[in-house]
């Protein structure tokens, strides 16, 4: 009973992290990508602004989240990309967000003391977005608020 507990707290804690980043960003999507492998996972919550904008069970794109990217989430990076059209990535990271309508992007790794846990992830799919300072202040204190919960903690 108390891993279903500890679950169903993991889960509660996670839908509202990602359904109060969205409302404070005014974005189309806020997603947790979960590893389940080493650099591999899906997407197992999300926020919506239309039930349309579902991702949800996406896998990423594994060949191109590779130990490179890996080593720069590990190491606490947050990358905002304005534009998907205009940032230097990979083109096939790039068709891999073409195909799930993103446009713009902001994402902040949830560590663990076990390693990356997970991705916390916030589009733009209608637009290119401009990402403030406070914006990313308001991703990464919802990843620490996930990679500190006791219930993430366990799992």
């Amino acid at each position: 009973m108390d891993n279903l507990n500890r679950t169903l707290e993991r889960d509660e804690l996670v839908q509202k992290t990602t359904d109060l980043i969205r409302n404070q960003l005014r974005v189309d999507r806020v997603l947790l990508y979960y590893f389940y492998n080493q650099w591999q996972g899906q997407v197992t919550f999300e926020s919506l602004s239309s039930p349309s904008l579902s991702i949800l069970g996406s896998t990423g794109p594994d060949k191109c989240f590779n130990d490179e990217y890996a080593v720069l989430y590990l190491q606490g990076r947050v990358k905002a990309t304005n534009d998907i059209e205009l940032e230097p990535i990979q083109e096939c990271h790039r068709d891999f967000l073409r195909g799930l309508q993103v446009r713009a992007n902001l994402v902040a790794p949830v560590l663990t003391a076990k390693g990356l846990w997970g991705l916390l992830i916030a589009h733009q799919c209608q637009s290119v977005h401009s990402w403030s300072s406070a914006d990313v202040e308001c991703l990464e204190k919802g990843a620490k608020t996930l990679a500190t919960a006791d219930s993430i903690q366990g799992s």
